[in-house]
C-alpha cells in the first residue's frame, strides 16, 4: 500500500509530465497557417527601410499574433460547436498545411530584399546588400519560441488553476477563472513590479545623461546669452538638450557669410527642469531672462515647445535665424528627461502644462508691449513639441491679438487640432496634404511645398503644418489594424512606395515599428526634416522679405549640406 508521501511524490509527478507534454504538443495548423501569412504580409514593403533585426523582430511578432489568433478562433470555433467542430485534423493534412506554411515562409523571405530595396528607392538609397534573409527566419522563429513557450506556461498555470477550482465550481465557470486569475496577477506584476522598475531605472538614466555636460563646451561668455556669468539661469540649470541649444547658437559672421549683408547674433533663451521647481516658476524664469538679453526687442520672437528630452530640432530653429539675418529671438523650456514616446506615455500632461505655462507668460507680456514696436510672435514645435505648442494656445483667448503664426512639424496622429483639420479637410485633397478652405488660416505642406496657390491672401494669423507621407508619427492609427487608412488611397504621397499594401493587423504592427525607425530615415523623409523644407515652411509663416530666389535656394543648398554633415557625425559617433 502507497504511503501519503508516495501518493504525493506520484501526483505532482504526473502533474509535471502533464505540464511538460502540454509544452510540446505540436503546433496547430490553423494557427501555423494564419501565423505565416501575416508573417509574409509582415515582410511587404511600409515606409520606412528595415534592418535585419528589425525585420525579423517584426516577422517573429506577426507570426506570433497570427498563430494565437488562430488558436483563439479555432478554439471559439469548438466551444461553439460549430460544424465541424469535433474530431481530430487527419495527419496528411497536418503535413500539407505545415509544408504550405514552410514554403510560404521561405518564399517570403527570399523576396524581404528586393521589398525592402523598394522603400530604399523611394528615399534615394542604394539598394541594401546586408539584408540577410536567414537571419530575418532566425530571428522570427526564435522569438516565435519564446512566445509559445511563455504563452504556454501560462496557458498551463490557467488549467492548473482551473483544475482547482473545478472540485467546487462547474467546469466552465472554473475555466475561466482559471484564465481570469492568470491574467489578473500577470498584469499586476507587469504594472506593480517589472513596470515600476523599468520606469524608475529609465527616468535615472534620462536624469542621468541629461546632467552631462560635454566638455568641449564651456558657458557662453558674452553676458546677453543663457548660461553666462550675467544669466538668471545657471549653466547647470540648462540640461544637457539646452546647453547645446544655447551653444549653437549661429554667430553673426556666419549668418553673414551665408546670408549676405548685415546680420546680428541670434538670442536662444532656455529654461532646464533643474531651473526652478514647477513648470510656472521656469516660466516666469524664462519671461525675465528673455526681457535681459532684449528679446523683445527683436524683429520677430518664437516660442519653442521641445521634444520630450528638451530637444530643439537644430534645422528648424536655424533656417528662420538665417531668414531674418539673426534679428530674432527664441525661448523654449524643458518638461521632461524622457524620450518623446516615453513622456507621452508616462506624463502626457508635464508637455500640455509647460507649454501653456511658457505661452501664457510670453504672450501675456507681449501684448502689453505697444504693437508698432513689438516682435512678431511665432510658436513653433516638433513632434510631441507640435502636440504640446498645439495645446498651449486657446484660441477664444487669443482672437482679439492673436500671435503672428505658427509652424508645427511632424505633428503626432494624437494632436487634436491637427486630427481635426486634416478630418475636415477640402473634398478630394489627399489625408497626406490635405488643403483646408481657402488656405487663408491653416496650410500643409511636404517635400514639394504646398497645394495652395501662392497668390492666395492670408489671415491675420498664419499656420503651416510640415510633414512627409512617409512618417508614420503622423499618420499611425490604431484603426489601421481592420480599416486602409485614407493616406494610402491614391494619389499617394511622394516618398510611399507604390507597391505597399494594408493587411488587417500587419500593417498597425508595420506602422508601429515605423514610428520606431522615423528618426533613422534619411534627412528629407520619415520623421528627419530638412532644412531646405524648413525655410519654405517659415517663408509661408513670416512672410519674410529682403531675398531673392537665387539668395533662398543657396541658403536652402548650404543649411541642407551642413545638416547632412552632422547628421553623419552624429551617426560615426553613435558606431551607426
Amino acid at each position: 500500500m502507497a504511503t501519503p508521501d508516495r501518493r504525493r511524490i506520484g501526483h505532482w509527478t504526473r502533474a509535471a509530465a502533464d505540464a511538460v507534454a502540454r509544452l510540446l504538443r505540436p503546433l496547430s495548423p490553423a494557427g501555423l497557417l494564419l501565423g505565416a501569412l501575416l508573417l509574409v504580409a509582415s515582410l511587404t514593403p511600409s515606409l520606412i527601410p528595415r534592418t535585419t533585426v528589425t525585420q525579423g523582430l517584426l516577422a517573429g511578432v506577426s507570426l506570433s499574433a497570427g498563430y494565437g489568433l488562430g488558436v483563439f478562433v479555432r478554439w471559439l470555433w469548438a466551444y461553439l460547436e460549430l460544424p465541424p467542430s469535433r474530431g481530430r485534423t487527419p495527419l496528411r493534412t497536418k503535413k500539407v498545411l505545415y509544408a504550405l506554411c514552410l514554403l510560404l515562409i521561405i518564399w517570403a523571405l527570399w523576396r524581404a530584399p528586393h521589398w525592402q530595396n523598394i522603400v530604399r528607392a523611394v528615399f534615394h538609397m542604394p539598394p541594401a546588400e546586408n539584408i540577410d534573409s536567414l537571419s530575418i527566419g532566425a530571428i522570427a522563429l526564435g522569438l516565435f519560441a519564446i512566445v509559445l513557450t511563455v504563452a504556454r506556461l501560462l496557458r498551463t498555470s490557467a488549467s492548473r488553476f482551473s483544475d482547482l477550482l473545478s472540485k467546487v465550481l462547474p467546469p466552465r465557470v472554473a475555466s475561466l477563472l482559471g484564465v481570469l486569475g492568470v491574467v489578473v496577477v500577470v498584469i499586476t506584476l507587469s504594472n506593480s513590479v517589472v513596470l515600476r522598475i523599468a520606469m524608475h531605472l529609465i527616468d535615472s538614466s534620462f536624469r542621468q545623461a541629461d546632467a552631462l555636460i560635454p566638455p568641449d563646451v564651456a558657458p557662453p561668455a558674452e553676458p546677453n546669452r543663457t548660461g553666462s556669468d550675467a544669466s538668471l539661469i545657471a549653466w547647470d540649470a540648462l540640461g544637457r538638450a539646452g546647453r547645446q541649444f544655447v551653444s549653437t547658437t549661429p554667430s553673426a559672421a556666419r549668418i553673414e557669410a551665408l546670408a549676405g549683408g548685415p546680420a546680428q547674433m541670434p538670442l536662444r533663451v532656455y529654461a532646464g527642469l533643474p531651473s526652478a521647481d514647477s513648470a510656472q516658476a521656469r516660466a516666469r524664469l524664462a519671461l525675465d531672462e528673455l526681457r535681459r538679453v532684449g528679446g523683445f526687442d527683436r524683429a520677430a520672437l518664437i516660442i519653442i515647445t521641445p521634444t520630450g528630452t528638451g530637444w530643439v530640432d537644430p534645422a528648424a530653429i536655424e533656417s528662420i535665424e538665417y531668414l531674418y539675418r539673426g534679428d530674432i529671438a527664441s525661448v523654449a523650456m524643458q518638461y521632461s528627461y524622457l524620450s518623446s514616446p516615453l513622456s507621452l506615455l508616462i506624463e502626457p500632461e508635464y508637455g500640455e502644462e509647460t507649454s501653456q505655462a511658457l505661452f501664457q507668460s510670453v504672450y501675456g507680456y507681449w501684448r502689453t508691449l505697444p504693437k508698432d514696436r513689438r516682435p512678431r510672435l511665432y510658436l513653433h514645435g516638433l513632434s510631441l513639441g507640435a502636440l504640446n505648442s498645439e495645446r498651449s494656445v486657446e484660441l477664444f483667448d487669443v482672437l482679439g491679438d492673436p500671435p503672428n503664426g505658427a509652424l508645427w512639424s511632424g505633428p503626432p496622429f494624437a494632436a487634436r487640432t491637427w486630427r481635426g483639420l486634416t478630418r475636415a479637410r477640402n473634398a478630394g485633397t489627399p489625408a497626406w496634404l490635405p488643403q483646408f478652405r481657402d488656405g487663408s488660416f491653416v496650410r500643409f505642406m511636404n517635400q514639394n511645398g504646398t497645394p495652395v496657390p501662392a497668390d492666395t491672401p492670408w489671415g491675420v494669423m498664419r499656420v503651416v503644418y510640415l510633414q512627409y507621407a512617409s512618417d508614420a508619427v503622423t499618420f499611425f492609427d490604431y484603426r489601421d489594424a481592420f480599416r486602409p487608412p485614407a493616406w494610402m488611397k491614391v494619389p499617394r504621397g511622394p516618398d510611399v512606395a507604390p507597391q505597399m499594401r494594408w493587411y488587417p493587423l500587419v500593417s498597425m504592427m508595420q506602422l508601429a515599428l515605423d514610428m520606431i525607425l522615423a528618426n533613422d530615415a534619411p534627412m528629407g523623409f520619415g520623421h528627419v526634416f530638412a532644412p531646405s523644407h524648413y525655410v519654405a515652411a517659415w517663408r509661408q509663416v513670416t512672410g519674410v522679405e529682403g531675398w531673392s530666389p537665387q539668395g533662398i535656394e543657396r541658403l536652402q543648398h548650404e543649411l541642407d549640406a551642413q545638416r547632412a554633415a552632422s547628421l553623419a557625425a552624429d551617426i560615426d559617433e553613435g558606431g551607426g
